[in-house]
């Protein structure tokens, strides 16, 4: 076993320790992002949904906001540092007038160089070590969390790129439209609500531009805001539509390369992506005239409270030094004005950008457990589908299973036979709890699912399928998924069982990484169908669960390695309670039971050497895969591994009825 090493840390090109002082990394270490899942469900309403998130961290806010204030107030005192200093300057004796305020040179000196400084790095601090870490990490694990959490049918209603999208910008735009509401709008509130009474304590007139520019602020906000935060909306979801549609494309890239629709693509994309530069563009040109009226309003304050501190100057009602002070209160003013108002632009184009998040985040699950809900226990695996019927919600009203009622014993293997349309992947997505049965009522040893935890349910059942898709990790662990504390030596067993073992030991990715260590790409496309197969075989022997559900498990597999494994499925099913899904007869027709199943309903069920001896339904499809030689029947001796496997029923089906346009997508373990 290798020896632990303590590394020490790396110098940076100065030779000095790197590591950031004790302040910062006592900040950076008070909000754990990913401590907690939240207190329950992002609520939908906008200044609910905020709170949820705000109310976890309000201390650290708070914090902020003091510092902000202390900011405001020491800014605020330095233009009458300033106009105090010019009235010192005009004195004539000037010794005398340094002596008797010196003090106040001293207070004005420790304020600039020792209170102001240490203000604004708490400041800084609190937002750049605390809060911009943390609770943008705290935002986005909850929501990544809840979203998760959704049911399929959520995933499959939208893009994974948009969805992806949403959660980790909805995160940004939450934490800096509050950091931007307490930083901008409570400076500027502090600091012209002072300066405002600072200008009129000396003469109220100084502050009469102040207090005609803060209403013309106010009406200026009303006007510009509403419509920037529209078009930052509109912006933000065509912006999600982008990566939407790019990530279609490139998680789909073998498609487009093999179908030679660069083009296609290239127009796909090009649409969505001159709409963002409409929508930019529109946003930008409100931009443009925000920017011109606020100089505007600017330059009139700046120039009327110049105009009214000479005159009163020239009547002798004030000094210079009020002047002196006025003058750089209203310059603060003015520059903090295009500050605040960019602040207020962002804030709400962060609220659009939040609006457009909820959509994905603030939703409430789908198919949720109920309160009360147990662990499933399996004790002898029987499986009982009672009177069930399930539509997808379809307008029409037509069932896709109608009122199925079926029995299957424990440790019974049994096959589910139809053509695409039937209700096998149906009858498993119900059976998984992917869908919620319409009527009736499914069983797993006496025990109603849906009275279940899902977690429960579906650990119960091991599940293979046609399309399998890997995660984008190492081989051991996609392997190790089907039981995380699997030592290697049984994650070794079970890619041998499943005819993995040798391929798996050839194997080198792009970082040279070789073996069980090395990584299949995203969704395993470093890999062969037949590869990524095997895997999952491996996957779910690892896992060993009591009932096991096999959709065309062998079907991307050559005819030798396909016979290998049957025999490893055989083993793998002693004992346990089984349902096969399998369009090529003869690769179930070894099961204990063969259910046939049409329009949702069971049709006929028996025995391979039976149902052909009953001549119906389970005979014509048999029939139609042997290429129409089997003109009688078989005898029972025959059986099914040894006839030649045939094209899909699918394709040679050709009086099937329109199936559903559900039917069709993927046994819900594809995900």
């Amino acid at each position: 076993m290798a020896r632990a090493v303590r590394f020490r840390p790396l110098l940076n090109s100065t030779g000095t320790d790197p590591r950031p002082p004790p302040l910062f990394t006592y900040l950076q270490s008070r909000i754990r992002g990913t401590a907690s899942t939240g207190p329950g469900a992002p609520p939908p309403g906008l200044v609910a949904f905020y709170w949820h998130f705000v109310r976890q961290t309000k201390g650290w806010y708070a914090l902020m906001f003091a510092t902000s204030l202390a900011v405001a107030l020491i800014d605020t005192v330095i233009p009458v540092f300033i106009g105090k200093l010019v009235s010192l300057m005009e004195a004539t004796d000037r010794t005398a007038a340094l002596a008797a305020q010196w003090p106040l040179l001293a207070g004005m000196v420790a304020l600039v160089l020792v209170a102001r400084p240490l203000v604004l790095l708490a400041d800084v601090a609190i937002r750049h070590n605390a809060i911009i870490p943390g609770a943008t990490s705290l935002i986005r694990w909850q929501s990544h969390w809840h979203v998760v959490r959704q049911s399929w049918p959520f995933f499959q209603n939208d893009f994974a790129g948009r969805i992806a999208n949403r959660v980790m910008q909805t995160a940004n735009a939450l934490r800096e439209s509050v950091m931007a509401g307490i930083r901008a709008v409570w400076y500027i509130a502090v600091y012209g609500v002072s300066a405002l009474v600072l200008m009129a304590l000396a003469d109220w007139r100084l502050g009469v531009p102040t207090l005609l520019w803060f209403a013309g602020y106010v009406v200026f906000l009303r006007h510009f805001v509403p419509r920037m935060r529209d078009l930052a909306r509109a912006s933000s979801e065509v912006r999600s539509h982008v990566m939407a549609r790019v990530v279609d494309s490139y998680t789909n890239i073998l498609t487009v390369k093999l179908f030679a629709k660069l083009a296609d693509e290239d127009a796909y994309v090009r649409e969505v992506i001159d709409e963002h530069q409409n929508a930019i563009a529109a946003h930008m040109k409100l931009i443009s005239q925000f920017m011109f009226a606020l100089a505007v309003m600017n330059a009139l304050l700046l120039s009327a409270t110049a105009a009214i501190g000479i005159w009163l100057w020239a009547q002798g009602a004030v000094g210079a030094g009020v002047v002196a002070t006025a003058l750089p209160l209203a310059w603060q003013i003015a520059n903090v004005a295009g500050w605040v108002s960019w602040e207020v632009t962002g804030i709400f184009e962060n609220i659009g950008v939040v609006q457009e998040g909820m959509q994905t985040i603030a939703v409430p699950h789908g198919g949720r457990d109920r309160p009360d809900a147990r662990a499933l226990e399996v004790t002898r695996g029987e499986i009982r589908f009672d009177d069930v019927s399930f539509s997808y919600g379809r307008s029409d009203g037509a069932p896709v299973i109608d009122r199925l009622s079926l029995a299957i014993r424990p440790g019974e293997r049994v096959g589910l036979v139809g053509r695409s349309g039937a209700g096998k992947s149906t009858l498993v997505n119900l059976l998984l709890r992917f869908f919620e049965p319409e009527r009736g009522v499914i069983r797993i040893d006496g025990q109603d699912i849906g009275a279940v935890t899902q977690e429960s349910l579906r650990a119960a059942i091991g599940m293979v399928t046609q399309d399998t898709s890997l995660l984008h990790r190492s081989i051991a662990a996609n392997i190790r998924y089907g039981r995380p504390r699997a030592s290697d030596a049984e994650v070794e067993g079970a890619a041998r069982k499943a005819q993995a073992h040798d391929f798996i030991l050839g194997l080198q990715d792009w970082h040279g990484r070789r073996g069980y260590e090395a990584h299949v790409g995203e969704r395993g496309v470093k890999l062969s169908g037949g590869q990524r197969q095997r895997i999952a075989l491996a996957r779910v022997i690892l896992k060993d669960a009591p009932l096991l559900v096999l959709d065309e498990a062998t079907a991307a597999l050559d005819s030798e390695v396909e016979l290998a494994i049957q025999e490893q499925l055989l083993g793998l099913m002693e004992g346990k309670t089984v349902i096969a899904i399998a369009h090529r007869l003869s690769t179930i027709a070894r099961m204990d039971r063969l259910i046939v199943l049409d329009a949702g309903r069971v049709v006929e069920e028996g025995a391979h050497d039976a149902l052909l001896r009953l001549g119906g339904h389970y005979a014509r499809l048999w029939r139609h895969q042997s290429g129409g030689f089997l003109a009688h029947e078989l005898p029972p001796s025959e059986t099914a591994i040894e006839l030649p496997a045939e094209p899909p029923l699918d394709e040679l089906r050709v009086d099937a009825k329109p199936e559903p346009s559900l039917e069709d997508a993927p046994v819900a373990a594809r995900v």
